[in-house]
Parts: structure tokens; sequence; C-alpha cells
């Protein structure tokens, strides 16, 4: 009770009355009589300083409560400035980190779901090629035939606990969202997540069994690791977590590496490929040095990119023109730290040159190779070079480490901003932050042992709002995991953590650089409080003046 009389001093006209009283009583008795009828008198004292803490508290209490019930009433209705402010643009450049573009001499590309954008029924073809893989190479039951993917259930960002089998989504300070980690397809509660990890917080040894999915290919090996481990779960069969991530990964990894995806798509480009590149044509009018740097096959490259090309500008027999250099089967995020040499490729014959490659000559084809030798030959240092790419670690760890600008590709983030332009998913933002400040203002207000019956129940009022409010913004974007980019608190998830870290700006296609002059100065928000496309709509919009 004394930090509370420290919190909320008494008026002074109280405390002297009291001690009056008590220098009267002391003044008219005498002997042992005026010591008893002193410690009577401060229990009396102390009975009504713990009764005027009770109604400061309550007073407290019922004008918070009077806050809510004012808050209330604007739930009724959106209010108008919701709907006037600004709309963030789906097809923005956002920014990390200041960029210069009339500083960029040489821009560097990734294909797949960088140049090469793809509709959502690839992640389909992947995961039915990898399932039958792991069917018939690997002996898992026939009934996994029946599995079909889920394109509602995962997003990008997530992590496999190999030890555990569990799918997670972290927030920006490594902690497991309460209402975002699955194992197999059954959501876990906070309990079953405590007596897993002992707490939400990902410490360092328990990290290091996480394995993250960060790029667009991600989605059909999440889907496939959940549905795998659900039917061992349904099956009541024992099984490591740690067999089954090896076992799906390497399905994954043959379906790209044995060519089967890309024979897919290519054999009906309309249903997977769409048509891009008008900014690779603008770059090279304005005299930019261009490179592709990717990891998939130049028969595949090759194409995709004639089939993209080909109502474009005449480069559709000839689209290696539009670069300077072009290197496949690169094998990143390797190809930064190694030293593997360049191999010239020929494309007629298919194979290898032995012969050194000391320059990078018109129109030619390169394997392999090193970041090292790259920079050696091409004398292309630092800030003038900026690489896209839609794999934070894969595409964008390496080059942002040599101190080349980067970009990030994030083709869903056209879809997320969307939705938090929408009218309906702001009024639920304002109302579960204001009911958040309020939530908070009691806390500060009332310890939990001195709760009374009033104050608990504005409690539970409170935080059933808020509840609702998150449910029903979560369920805008993923019904499974929420936003990619937010957690269900409106705090940055880790993917969101290594955007921050490795993508200078970040975009959902490369030419949404054409809204912008090749000399733009691209800067930081001024006043970002998270990702720079995120817009919190503040809650006192809601207030009743």
């Amino acid at each position: 009770m004394a930090s509370f009389r420290r919190l909320l001093p008494l008026p002074s006209s109280l405390l002297r009355t009291n001690i009056s009283s008590i220098t009267g009583i002391r003044e008219g008795l005498g002997g042992s009589f005026r010591s008893y009828n002193a410690v009577a008198s401060t229990e009396q004292t102390v009975l009504k300083l713990d009764e005027v803490d009770g109604l400061v508290l309550d007073g407290e209490v019922a004008k918070i409560r009077g806050e809510f019930e004012a808050a209330k009433q604007g739930f009724l209705r959106i209010p108008e400035a919701v709907k006037g402010m600004p709309k963030m643009n789906p097809e923005g450049i956002y920014v990390n980190k200041n960029l210069r573009l009339d500083n960029i001499q040489v821009y560097g590309f990734d294909y797949d779901y960088t140049l090469a954008h793809y509709s959502p029924n690839l992640q389909q073809l992947i995961y039915d090629l990898a399932k039958e893989h792991m069917v018939n190479e690997f002996r898992y039951p026939e009934t996994c035939l029946k599995f079909r993917y889920d394109q509602t259930f995962p997003i990008r960002g997530l992590s496999y606990d190999k030890k555990n089998g569990c799918l997670l989504k972290l927030d920006f300070f490594g902690s497991i969202e309460p209402d975002g980690c699955y194992f197999g397809r059954r959501k876990l509660n906070r309990k079953e997540i405590e007596q897993i990890y002992g707490t939400r917080h990902i410490g360092r040894d328990q990290a290091r069994g996480l394995v993250g999915l960060m790029d667009f290919f991600c989605f059909s090996e999440a889907c496939l690791l959940a549905d795998v481990v659900q039917h061992f779960v349904d099956a009541k069969l024992e099984f490591d977590a740690t067999y089954i991530y090896q076992d799906v990964d390497r399905a994954i990894q043959h379906v790209h590496r044995s060519g089967l995806v890309h024979r897919g798509i290519l054999s009906d480009p309309y249903r997977y490929l769409g048509r891009v590149l008008r900014f690779l044509t603008m770059l090279r009018e304005k005299g930019k040095k261009l490179f592709l740097l990717t990891n998939s096959p130049y028969n595949f490259v090759d194409g995709g990119m004639r089939f993209m090309l080909e109502d474009s500008l005449g480069y559709r027999d000839s689209w290696r023109e539009l670069f300077d250099v072009v290197i496949a089967k690169a094998n990143k995020p390797e190809f930064y730290t190694s030293e593997h040499p360049f191999r010239y490729y020929d494309m007629e014959k298919d194979t290898l040159a032995f012969n050194k490659v000391d320059a990078f000559l018109p129109n030619k084809v390169y394997y392999h190779g090193s970041l090292k030798s790259f920079l050696q030959i091409t004398k292309w240092n630092g800030p003038e070079v900026i690489y896209f790419g839609d794999h934070l670690f894969s595409d964008l760890r390496g080059p942002s480490k040599a101190g080349w600008r980067t970009a990030a590709i994030i083709h869903e983030l056209e879809n997320e901003i969307r939705i938090q332009n929408d009218d309906n998913y702001r009024f639920e933002q304002a109302k579960f932050h204001i009911i958040q400040e309020l939530l908070g203002k009691l806390h500060a207000t009332v310890a939990n042992s001195q709760r009374s019956e009033v104050c608990q129940l504005l409690s539970e009022e409170l935080n059933d709002e808020r509840l609702k409010a998150r449910s029903k913004m979560k369920k805008m974007f993923n019904k499974s995991f929420g936003a990619t980019f937010l957690t269900d608190k409106g705090q940055e998830s880790a993917f969101a953590y290594y955007i921050h870290q490795y993508a200078d700006v970040y975009t959902s296609k490369p030419e949404n650089f054409l809204l912008y002059s090749p000399e733009a100065w691209l800067h930081v928000p001024f006043d970002i409080k998270i990702m720079p496309h995120h817009v919190k709509v503040p809650s006192s919009l809601f207030k009743i003046q």
C-alpha cells in the first residue's frame, strides 16, 4: 500500500485533519491511557488512509471505464478521419537505408521470383512433384500422395524447428507468436508452447535448430513439412523431425536441380510466368550496366526470358543483349564466399569449356564463379552496384556484406499494403491501439493484488475487445499466421528484421522502379516507427471530445 501512496499522494487537508485529532487526544488524556489511545488512533488513521487509497483507485478505474465507454461509441462508426488518411502505394519502393539512384551505375538481378514473376500455380506444381519424389524415392507411405497444397496455410518468413517439428512465426526479438506455432496442421496453445520451449523466447541454442523459410519457394516447402508431420501424428508413428526436414528439403532441391520444375514451367509458360522487363530496356537506354546472376541453369532461364520478351521491343531472340554479363548456376550463397573459377558455357553443345575466364564477353554465358573473381574482372565495386533478389539469405546477405546496395523483391507486399489501406483494417487497427492504451493505463494504475471486482471486470472486457480486434486483423492476411511483416500485436516479425538487416530498399517487383526517376534520391521516412510501408492509425481518432 505504501507504493500506492507514493504514486497517488493524499490531499494535504485530509492529512492535517488526522494529525490534529491525534494531537488533541494527547493533550486531553494522560498516563498509559494516552499511549493506548495514540495506538488506537494510529490504526484508525491507517484504515482511513487505506479507504482513501481505495477511493482514489476506484476513481481512476472509473475514469478509464469512462474513456472505454466513450471509445465504444466511436467504434459504432468508422471515423471520417480514417477514410481520409493517405494510402500507401502497393507498388512503391520502401526505404531502410537512404539510396541515391544517380550514384547507381550497375544493376544486377536474380532470375526466379525477381525477373521472372510466377503465378501461385507454381507452388502447387513444386508441392506435387516433391511429394511424389518422397513416395517414389524415399519410400514414404503412398497415402502421402493424397496430400493437397493449401495456399491459405503458409506465409514467407516462418521457421521450422528441426528438433521439435514445429512451424514457428517469430517476432523481431526472436519470440514465438502466441498464435503462430503449429505442430503439423494443429495450432499449439500457450501452455503447449511453454511445455516445449519453456518460454516463448527462442534462445541462442534453440535458434541453432531452426531453419528459416525465406524465399518464395518456401510456401510449398512449409506446407509439405506440416502435412508430413501431421501424417505421422495421425498415424501415431514415432518420427524424428530432423529427418522429415532433410527429406522434404532433398525432395524440393531435387525438383529444382533435376529440371522437373523447369520443364513443367516451360511446358506451359502461360500458366506459370508473367510478362515483365520494360525496366531492363529503360536501364540500357540510360547507359547503365546490367548483369544476371542466378542459380538456375541457362536453358531454363533462356526459355523463360524468351517467353517474357516475345512481345518486347525486338529482344525476343537476343535477350542476352540486355545484359553485360550473364551467369547461371552460380550456387549462391556460396558464390559470395568461395573462390570457384568461372566456366564458359557453350550454348549449342550444352557443355563447359576448360579455358580460363579472365574477361566477360558480350552475348556469352558463364557458369559457377565467385564474387571475388567477378569483382576482379568487372571492376564494379561498392555502392555503385545494386543487386535485386527475393531470398534475403541466399541473394542479399552476401552482396550487403560486400558493400553493394541491395533491393529485396517481395511479391506479397502489394497484397499486404492493399489490406492495410482498407478502411476495415484501419478501423480494427485503431481500435486495437486504443484498447492497448487503456489496458496499459489500467495495469499502471492498479496492481494485480489490489484489483477490485469492478477493476477485474473492466480488465476482462478490455482484453476481450483487444483479442477480437487482433483476430480480425490477422484473418485479413492469413488465417494461420497473419501478416508477413507484422505480428498479431502490431510488432515487426522476424522476417521484417531480416529485411531491415539485408535490404536497403524493398518493393514488390523491379518494374516499380519505373515509377521513379533514375536520378531519384530515396530517403528513409523521418517518422518511421516500424516498417516503412506500414502506417499506424492513431488511436486519437476514436477519442470523443
